[in-house]
């Protein structure tokens, strides 16, 4: 059995990690400038499943990535830095719309980002 090439190469999922992890900082302040700012309707930017379905891509995405690098270098700190950017992230599904979800979002996919690049440096 072949092993995948996005697992072959350590950098490349923490990499897309941050990638994603940057796509929702800009889509949660995009949302919130869209909707305060020009007073539009937020329906389509700011639905619930594209929260949902962003934070099970973060999950799964920082488990693979950030779980095989902490068994790799055995370092525990990327994977509780980027534990508690998920929680961060699950407390903003909680919240609702409004300047808290956004404030946790963006602070959850930071702490995620901060874990991948820890990671990155580990490896």
């Amino acid at each position: 059995m072949t092993t995948p090439t996005l697992l072959r190469r350590p950098g490349r999922l923490d990499g897309l990690g941050v990638l994603l992890s940057g796509l929702c900082a800009v889509h949660c302040l995009a949302g919130v400038v869209i909707v305060v700012g020009l007073g539009l309707s937020g329906g389509v930017l700011l639905a619930p499943e594209i929260h949902r379905i962003g934070l099970a891509l973060a999950a799964a995405i920082a488990a693979l990535a950030i779980g095989l690098g902490a068994r790799r270098h055995r370092r525990a700190g990327p994977l509780l830095v980027a534990g508690a950017g998920l929680a961060c992230m699950a407390a903003a599904l909680a919240a609702g719309h409004g300047v808290a979800e956004a404030v946790l979002t963006v602070c959850g996919v930071a702490l995620v980002a901060v874990g991948h690049l820890l990671n990155l440096r580990r490896a």
